[in-house]
């Protein structure tokens, strides 16, 4: 008998700010002590909540010290002011300036909803017209903790104490605007007069962690635009408005892609015919280059016992984003029920590839030995989580392993790197960087979380170091947010709609090896830990294939699309020569269809635009005559007639190359 064993759930629900990459707080300055300032009193640091130095801050919302910056900043705290006026008692989390806009995060004693935005902008402009000063005030440690715990502001009051300890700092500095008093950095505005009226939106409202952590409080976070002047701000919400055209969910729904069942289950994804052939062409060019670049592939199951779970180390620190075990029980001599073995649905593939790497022995000539594999996964999202195809439950992953020695570890993060890049080259994917994370043990969280081995540390973050310079890809450095068996490098894109998501992840992991009991023969005769690089280049199908719809906004280029040509008859006597020219490229293995046979010609080029059909084919009495095809190619005016076999010709070729356009 199989039973789901009962656990309890933690709240894993992520924020707004961890999808769109937002998420630094505006904290306070403060002056260093002597001994710590290596750059001479009054320098200002900053502290964020996921660690991340001003550098990620100021990225994308304007200089620091620039006048955007200074605007964005400011109306945040005018944000703050006209929220305390509509709910007194209202506590305040972080409010910096983000990439188009600014934010503020709240501990509310009434709920807040998208109906109170236009109250809140209204209370915005007042507080703008009676041009309120923004006056910097600098306190002793001591005299800050009194006025924050004065003021009942206990979060601010958590944030000021750390970041005191953790830079040493003697200082702490405060901004007054009236009545409003906050503990904060700067820089602002010196006046209220100084801020466009006419040039702020607020835009909605969403639910955010108090420093992004799940086991922390549930703030509620009011996001606003802001902009120079009202020209750009229409612009900016037109372009938004736009964006939101190009939503996975919008077009996944239009273009019958995928659908998500609840009878099935929420976040687990079905994949209509469509949406199917996304799927399989994205795993044929991986399929592709893996080939090339001398990978095996493989096949394991997605359950196994949650002994392999804990060799690995995944459990117990993974449980909560697992799905319930199954306990497989029997009854025991006391008629007793009794829990013989427990499975688990696999939340990763790494552990059952380990064991694969060790069903036979390995010497160093197998070495690098590449395992791959797109392997089913499930991950237990919190419901709040959920979204399209970006947060889901069930998944496919584009994964492999290489196992290798120190000395090829270089090399093969280099060969992974360089994937990466023809993978995006092929998709037409430029808006992206590479995030370095490394390792923190000086938190009491990192001490926790990390594999206490300094040396292997240290020497594989070099490893990786150099082959991010050796390629000249651009890179930012998190630290404190490597995996817990070794850094890794994420891949992260700037999507149509705005939002900064990662794609996909590369790991170099020393220390599931000797967890797993793996090994190599070496040269020398004697058993040898190998490295593991874990990669991923197209992350999963349901995640890569969000970024590709908005990306082509459904309008997929020849080779990727579901329909690939699609033929149209401008009367019924010429639907033999069209079902001629659709059985010809089927032949080729040219997705082509003959269009709805009880529609105008007019109406089906609608149908088939709507339906983002790249190549539409149009034939009547004159191309029945010749045999020519005319071709209405999506999103292109001019129409082009030319012989049936030259656009046989063409569109494999285009579909052969992988070709942007014919």
């Amino acid at each position: 008998m199989i039973a789901l064993g009962a656990r309890d759930r933690p709240d894993i629900a992520r924020t707004e700010a961890e999808i769109t990459g937002t998420q630094v707080p505006s904290c306070a300055a403060g002056r260093r002590s002597a001994r710590g300032d290596r750059h001479g009193a009054g320098t200002r640091q900053h502290l964020s909540s996921d660690g991340v130095n001003d550098v990620l801050e100021a990225r994308g919302s304007g200089e620091a010290d620039g006048e955007l910056y200074r605007i964005r900043h400011s109306l945040a705290h005018v944000l703050a002011m006209a929220v305390q006026e509509l709910r007194p008692g209202t506590k305040l989390g972080f409010g910096p300036p983000i990439a188009d806009g600014f934010y503020y995060d709240f501990v509310l004693p009434e709920p807040l909803g998208e109906h109170d935005l236009p109250e809140l902008e209204r209370r915005m402009r007042r507080i703008l017209k009676r041009n309120v000063s923004f006056e910097r005030e600098e306190l002793p440690l001591e005299e800050a903790y009194d006025r924050l715990d004065a003021a009942g502001e206990l979060y601010k009051r958590e944030y000021a104490e750390e970041l005191a300890q953790r830079q040493d700092l003697t200082t702490l500095s405060f901004y007054r605007s009236g009545d409003f008093v906050d503990l904060c950095r700067g820089p602002h505005v010196e006046r209220t007069s100084k801020i466009p009226a006419d040039a702020f939106k607020l835009r909605s409202v969403a639910g955010a962690y108090w420093r992004g952590d799940a086991d922390n409080i549930q703030m509620t976070r009011v996001y606003g635009w802001a902009q120079r002047s009202k020209a750009d701000l229409d612009a900016h919400v037109e372009a938004y408005r736009r964006s939101l055209e190009h939503d996975h969910k919008k077009l996944g729904r239009e273009l019958d892609l995928y659908v998500i069942d609840e009878d099935v289950g929420p976040g687990l994804v079905l994949w209509l015919p469509k949406g199917t052939v996304i799927r399989e062409e994205l795993e044929k060019l991986a399929k592709e280059l893996e080939f090339e670049a001398g990978y095996e592939r493989i096949a394991t199951p997605p359950i196994a016992r949650t002994a392999l779970y804990h060799r690995s180390g995944h459990l117990p620190y993974y449980a909560e984003h697992m799905y319930p075990f199954m306990e497989l029980q029997e009854p025991s001599e006391d008629g007793e029920r009794r829990v013989r073995d427990e499975y688990a649905l696999r939340p990763m593939n790494c552990p059952h590839h380990h064991r694969v790497f060790a069903a036979r022995p390995r010497s160093y000539r197998d070495l690098p030995l590449r395992l791959a594999e797109y392997g089913a996964v499930f991950r237990y999202e919190d419901h709040g989580a959920l979204s399209g195809l970006l947060r889901v439950r069930g998944m496919t992953m584009n994964d492999a392993h290489i196992y290798c020695t120190e000395d090829q570890i270089k090399e093969e993060f280099i060969a992974v790197l360089r994937m990466h890049e023809r993978v995006y080259e092929i998709l037409g994917l430029d808006q992206y960087y590479m995030r370095f994370s490394t390792w923190d043990p000086s938190t009491d969280k990192g001490k926790a979380k990390y594999v206490d081995d300094p040396e292997a540390w240290e020497k594989t973050q070099r490893l990786v170091r150099e082959a991010m310079e050796e390629t000249g890809v651009q890179y930012v450095e998190g630290k404190g947010e490597a995996a817990f068996y070794g850094p890794k490098i994420d891949v992260q894109f700037r999507t149509v709609t705005g939002r900064e998501e990662t794609a996909s992840t590369n790991q170099v992991d020393f220390a599931q090896p000797a967890r797993m009991g793996l090994s190599y023969t070496g040269p020398d005769n004697q058993e040898h830990r190998p490295y593991v690089i874990h990669r991923a280049p197209l992350g999963t199908h349901e995640r890569f294939a969000a970024f590709l719809i908005e990306h082509y906004g459904g309008v997929f280029p020849t080779w990727l699309a579901p329909v690939q040509v699609r033929v149209l008859v401008v009367s019924d006597r010429f639907a033999d020569y069209a079902r001629r020219i659709v059985a010809t490229l089927r032949s080729d293995g040219v997705r082509a269809e003959l269009g709805p046979p009880d529609e105008t010609l007019g109406k089906a080029i609608r149908l088939a635009t709507g339906d983002k059909v790249p190549n539409v084919l149009v034939v009547g009495e004159r191309e029945a005559q010749d045999e020519t095809v005319t071709l209405r190619r999506h999103g292109v005016r001019a129409q082009e007639t030319m012989p049936a076999e030259e656009f046989r010709a063409r569109v494999a070729e285009a579909i052969r190359t992988r070709a942007p356009a014919l």
